[in-house]
C-alpha cells in the first residue's frame, strides 16, 4: 500500500442525476386528513425519537408511527389512500430508472411515521438512513403534509440542495450516505410530515 496515492477525477460529460424522484400527492386532502389524526391521537406521539432511542439532543419534534398491517385494517382511509398512492410513486420511480424494476417485487413500506416540528425545532444531525441494524433500508420516501412559511427544508450535504416544504410533495431518494441529509430550522410556523422507508425483503414474503 503506498504512502501517497494520487486521486483521479472522472471527467463529467454531462450533469450528475439527483436519483431523487418527486410528485404531488393525489388527492391533496389526504395531507389534511393525516395532520387531523396525528393532532387528535397526542397519546400515542413519542418525543425526540430518533431511531430506536429517545434523544431531546437531535430535536424535539413529536412522532407517531403506524405500521403497514395496521393500515391494513385501519378505518381511517386516508392512509389506505396514501399507502397506493407511494406505491404508484415507488412504481413511477423504478419506470425512471429500468434497471431497478426488478426490485419490484422484493421491496415494500413496512411503517409511516408521521412528523411535527414546531418554530425553531429540526433534525440538525446528518442522516444517512442505514447502519447495521437497518441494512435492508433502499428507499427514503418523505411527504411534507403543510406549507411552511419559512425554512424547514431538508438539506442534501452532497448536492448543495435544499428542497423547501411544499403541501403535497412527495419524495422518494436512495438510502445511504450518497444522499445524507439533515433538517433545516423551521423559522415560522409548523412543520408536518410523513415519512419512511421502502425495505427490501425476503421473496419468499412477498409469495406467501
Amino acid at each position: 500500500m503506498p504512502k501517497i496515492i494520487k486521486r483521479f477525477e472522472i471527467k463529467k460529460v454531462n450533469a450528475k442525476p439527483l436519483f431523487i424522484g418527486a410528485w404531488t400527492t393525489e388527492p391533496i386532502s389526504i395531507c389534511d386528513e393525516i395532520i387531523s389524526f396525528f393532532d387528535e391521537n397526542t397519546a400515542k406521539q413519542t418525543k425526540g425519537l430518533t431511531g430506536d432511542y429517545l434523544d431531546k439532543s437531535v430535536s424535539t419534534k413529536r412522532e407517531l408511527s403506524i405500521s403497514s398491517e395496521k393500515i391494513a385494517f385501519s378505518s381511517h382511509e386516508m392512509f389506505k389512500a396514501y399507502s397506493n398512492f407511494l406505491h404508484c410513486c415507488y412504481k413511477d420511480y423504478l419506470d425512471q430508472w429500468p434497471f431497478l424494476q426488478a426490485l419490484e417485487q422484493t421491496a415494500e413500506a413496512n411503517t409511516f411515521n408521521i412528523k411535527r416540528y414546531n418554530e425553531g425545532e429540526c433534525f440538525e444531525s446528518m442522516d444517512a438512513e442505514r447502519d447495521l441494524k437497518n441494512l435492508h433500508r433502499f428507499f427514503t420516501f418523505v411527504t411534507f403534509l403543510n406549507d411552511v412559511e419559512r425554512g424547514g427544508s431538508i438539506h442534501f450535504n452532497h448536492y448543495d440542495l435544499d428542497i423547501q416544504p411544499q403541501k403535497g410533495l412527495t419524495l422518494i431518494w436512495p438510502a445511504g450516505y450518497t444522499h445524507a441529509h439533515s433538517g433545516n430550522i423551521v423559522g415560522r410556523g409548523i412543520e408536518y410530515m410523513i415519512t419512511g422507508w421502502v425495505d427490501l425483503v425476503a421473496n419468499h414474503k412477498k409469495s406467501k
